[in-house]
């Protein structure tokens, strides 16, 4: 008995699935060492920045507690994206006994595409991450400046005033930078960098400064002072979207920054088409990336 292309399909779906997740996750890890993922129900997502309160003020005996409001700062919006791609294997493919061979090899072609484009919008919020436009965040900066609007009056700066490439000195400054970012109404917020995110033109760099025993570049006996303090906990990440060779970014430990949103997860389907008798099998997914608070990273883009 024939097997129809409605069976064939059935067949073929649950192998070509499995063949899409294990390429499809070769290339998924990236993001997620920079973004903290949520789940999303909605067409976009929008948070809210609160100024939070000022300092306390000390109360005289017999007077009156002091109130303070908590106004809206900024709000950040995430729109998702919708990304899809599809590919169609030819009645006379299937007809002559070729589906198998041809399915297989597009299968892992269509999960490269997918997580590629995937880390490119990922990696594109840093790429931007020095302009403003259409990549400003809420507060109509772009998410690395000098001069972050505080509700206070004031600005806060994550950063550096003159662009460095990394190196020690470098390194040092921007932490010591971080540990004093102030919140809306100019209170320090004790925050400390995690994680040093480079291009691959930089690992070697990166690995010299965070864990050699001892200083970089230098004939003295001096140690690591980063390293034994224990700076920089997560160590450093290596991305390969990253476009410029000689910026660096360090991500905080701040609330609510750097954030992917999961609309629809990834989804595949496959089914026949009447009109052609081609094969055709789909891959869709739906998402954004973007980020609320930019305390949530300092960079450079290198001297």
């Amino acid at each position: 008995m024939a097997i129809s292309r409605a069976q064939l399909a059935k067949e073929l779906e649950p192998g070509l699935n499995a063949l899409f997740g294990m390429e499809y996750n070769r290339y998924e890890g990236q993001h997620a060492e920079i973004f903290d993922t949520e789940a999303s129900d909605r067409a976009f997502e929008e948070e809210v920045m609160l100024s939070g309160f000022g300092a306390a003020p000390t109360k005289q005996e017999g007077s009156g507690v002091t109130f303070d409001d908590a106004n809206e700062a900024y709000t950040s919006r995430y729109n998702h994206e919708t990304v899809a791609m599809a590919f169609s294997i030819t009645e006379e493919a299937v007809e002559d006994n070729l589906y198998d061979k041809l399915s297989a090899r597009y299968t892992r072609a269509l999960a490269r595409s997918m997580a590629h484009t995937k880390q490119v919008k990922a990696a594109n919020v840093l790429n931007n991450a020095f302009t403003a436009g259409a990549t400003a965040g809420g507060d109509g900066k772009a998410l690395l400046a000098t001069d972050h609007p505080l509700t206070n009056g004031g600005t806060f700066a994550n950063e550096p005033t003159v662009a460095a490439d990394l190196n020690e000195t470098s390194l040092e400054d921007a932490l010591i930078k971080i540990a004093g970012f102030v919140d809306e109404r100019g209170l320090i917020i004790a925050l400390r960098g995690m994680k040093l995110i480079v291009p691959r033109q930089l690992q070697f760099v990166a690995e010299r400064i965070l864990n050699s025993n001892l200083r970089v570049g230098t004939a003295d006996n001096d140690a690591n002072a980063m390293r034994q303090m224990g700076m920089l906990p997560q160590g450093y990440i290596i991305n390969d979207y990253l476009t410029d060779t000689d910026a660096f970014f360090i991500k905080t430990d701040a609330p609510n920054g750097l954030k992917h949103f999961e609309r629809m997860p990834m989804a595949t389907a496959m089914d026949p088409d009447f009109d052609t008798g081609n094969m055709r099998y789909k891959a869709r997914e739906r998402y954004s990336f973007g980020f609320s608070d930019p305390r949530s990273l300092f960079g450079s883009p290198g001297a």
